[in-house]
Parts: C-alpha cells; sequence; structure tokens
C-alpha cells in the first residue's frame, strides 16, 4: 500500500520523539556543478540538520532515540564508534541538550593525542561526555577491538542498570530501527518538498539518490521511506567501508527498514532487490582517505563552495561523479545528492583528512 505524505507523517507521530534538529533542511540545486556533469543535481542539506552548530544525519535519528530514553526516564546513554566518530559526537550533544550523561566507547583506528584533542573527540569532551578509547591489542584488528568496545560498553551499561540507574544503550551509527525511523521521516520530508517545488512550477523528480553509508541505518531508512511513499527513485548507497561480499549488509538494510516501518505499524514492504549498495568507492579501509574521494572534495568545495568529508560524504560523491561520466547515470538526468555531514573531520588527525590542498 502507497501513502502520502500526510498519512506517512500521522504514523510517525505515533513514537516518541524529542526535538533536535531544525527542518526541513535546505534542498537546492547546484547550478555550476550541474553544468560541469551534464545532469540536473540537487543536493539536500543533512549537514544542517542543527540545533547543534556540527549537525548530520544522526540528528534525524536521534530524535527518536532521546525520545525513547526519555520515555523510559534513561539518565545514562551509552553509545559506541571510532574516535572521530559523527555518530558519537551527536549522541553526546543530544544527550546534554536532554539531561542525560553521555558515555561512549570509541574504538582507535587513528590513535589519538589525548593531550590536544581534535575534531569529534574535542567536542565529545566540551559537551561532557564520560569517554573510554579502546587501543587495538597485539595482533588484533580495528574491527576485533571495536567489538570489544561493543563488549565493554553493554557490560558498563548492564552495571548501571544493576546499580537502579536507567542506562540506554544505542548500537554504533544509531543502526536500529528507531534510528532508521528517522530516515523514514527525511523521506516524507523529502516528499512535501518535492510537492511544493512542483507546485512552484520547478520540475525536479530524481530518478537516482545518492548518499553514503556505514553502519547502514541511514539508508534502511531511505528505502523504506521509498517503499511506504511509493517514490519512483532508484536509492544509491555508497558503502564507505571496504567489504568483499555485500549480501549480509543488504540483508541488514532489509531487517532495518521494515523494523522501523514495523515501529509505526506497517507491514514489510522492503525486499534485498530494493537495494543497490555500491563498495567500489570505498577505498583501503574506513577512515582511510581515498584519491577519488579527494578529488572529489576539491572539486565540489571550488566549483559550488560546499565541504563534503574524506570519510563518507566524499567517497559517496566520487561514486556520483564516477558514475555520471561513466555512463551510469544518462546526461541531463535529475540526481539528488544526500549530504549526511562530517565536516568535524577536517580538524581531526592528518592521517583521516588525505590530499585535499
Amino acid at each position: 500500500m502507497k501513502y502520502t505524505a500526510s498519512e506517512a507523517a500521522k504514523l510517525i507521530a505515533k513514537i516518541p520523539r524529542t526535538q533536535l534538529g531544525f527542518f526541513p533542511t535546505p534542498l537546492h540545486r547546484l547550478d555550476r556543478i550541474s553544468e560541469e556533469l551534464g545532469v540536473n543535481l540537487w543536493i539536500k542539506r543533512d549537514d544542517f540538520t542543527g540545533s547543534n552548530l556540527f549537525g548530520g544525519n544522526k540528528t534525524r535519528k536521534l530524535e527518536f532515540f532521546m525520545g525513547h530514553a526519555k520515555e523510559i526516564g534513561a539518565e545514562y546513554v551509552i553509545t559506541y564508534g571510532a574516535t572521530q566518530s559523527n555518530h558519537v559526537m551527536q549522541t553526546v550533544w543530544s544527550a546534554a541538550k536532554n539531561g542525560i550523561k553521555p558515555i561512549a566507547y570509541l574504538a582507535a583506528m587513528v590513535t589519538p593525542d589525548m593531550d590536544d584533542l581534535k575534531g569529534n573527540m574535542l567536542l565529545d569532551k566540551i559537551y561532557g561526555a564520560e569517554l573510554h578509547v579502546i587501543y587495538p591489542e597485539e595482533g588484533e584488528t580495528f574491527e576485533q577491538a571495536e567489538y570489544r568496545s561493543f563488549e565493554m560498553g553493554a557490560e558498563h551499561c548492564r552495571r548501571l542498570n544493576d546499580e537502579g540507574h536507567v542506562c540506554y544503550d544505542i548500537p554504533m551509527g544509531g543502526a536500529n530501527e528507531y534510528g532508521s525511523l528517522g530516515y523514514i521521516n527525511a523521506m516524507v520530508e523529502l516528499q512535501e518538498q518535492l510537492t511544493q517545488l512542483a507546485g512552484e512550477g520547478t520540475d525536479f523528480k530524481p530518478k537516482y539518490l545518492y548518499h553514503a553509508t556505514g553502519s547502514g541505518g541511514t539508508m534502511g531508512g531511505i528505502v523504506a521511506g521509498k517503499k511506504l511513499l511509493g517514490m519512483d527513485v532508484e536509492v544509491h548507497s555508497m558503502l564507505t567501508i571496504p567489504m568483499d561480499d555485500t549480501r549480509g549488509y543488504v540483508e541488514n538494510g532489509k531487517s532495518l527498514a521494515n523494523g522501523a516501518l514495523a515501529l509505526i505499524g506497517v507491514e514489510s514492504l522492503a525486499d534485498t532487490d530494493d537495494f543497490i549498495v555500491d563498495v567500489s568507492h570505498a577505498g583501503e579501509a574506513y577512515e582511510v582517505p581515498s584519491e577519488e574521494g579527494s578529488e572529489a572534495i576539491k572539486m565540489l568545495a571550488r566549483i559550488e563552495g560546499i565541504l563534503v568529508d574524506p570519510v563518507y560524504t566524499g567517497k559517496a560523491f566520487a561514486g556520483l561523479i564516477a558514475d555520471v561520466r561513466e555512463g551510469r547515470i544518462p546526461q541531463g538526468a535529475d540526481v539528488l545528492f544526500l549530504h549526511t555531514g562530517g565536516s568535524t573531520v577536517f580538524f581531526a588527525e592528518k592521517e583521516i583528512l588525505g590530499d585535499i590542498f
């Protein structure tokens, strides 16, 4: 069953939510880069979600996480990520704004200088987070250290609950059904904006939607929202983490999409065929910049004055450019790039930045 934007909004309104962002986020055309690439390219600015200066896609998810946390009377919130995690930083300020003590378990892909904190780690401390940095042990991969951080954080949460406190555990990247609900809501917002544009005489009907994906929650919500609203758009999820086989990743995205739909009382709509996951622009590793990502960053910055980051959005935008130049997106097509934020990484360790000068 296809729902109108108004009908979908009423379903979502039943779920506890606390306001964190300033919505709708801007939707506008990239005039000069559209001319450069030969497509009709627009951008949705979820790097401007607010209400904090450093917005991003996690803010939409955290409205539902914090709504749920407040509903159960949480005193603490625990979450996870790499040391320069956008998700962690946005969770930290969202918790502080709602009077909840933030705790973060951070896996160190790049070793931070604890006496000279930078980027998101600096912001985490300013907002009052309790930080636990987990370093890979000898012979241990980053992924293994990351899983160890999950175990340590979960044990910390159990300990607080056993002591009579209420601790709310948010998964890495906000990747569960509550997080994905934030991007069902984003697709409702997008549909309303497209309808408004049409009413004003602007004929923009995106055939292709590109976005960066890491833990998969945003991807799940976008696909769920597309299916809920019956939108005729190909969602291209540009994976920023290298992997040899994406089948499990797609299955998880499907589970997140349908879990979010179940929260609002809608039966499963998403299937594996609805997901287009492209890993070819992920580079060597997570938080390791790629040459084409760096070129995409410079191109967008120097033509449109807009920053995308080396970890997520730069790699996704590089994928969009490649698909245009190699003919997978036809000339003249209506294309939408969803900017999911991440500008704070420009103030992080030099190993993450790459060649962007």
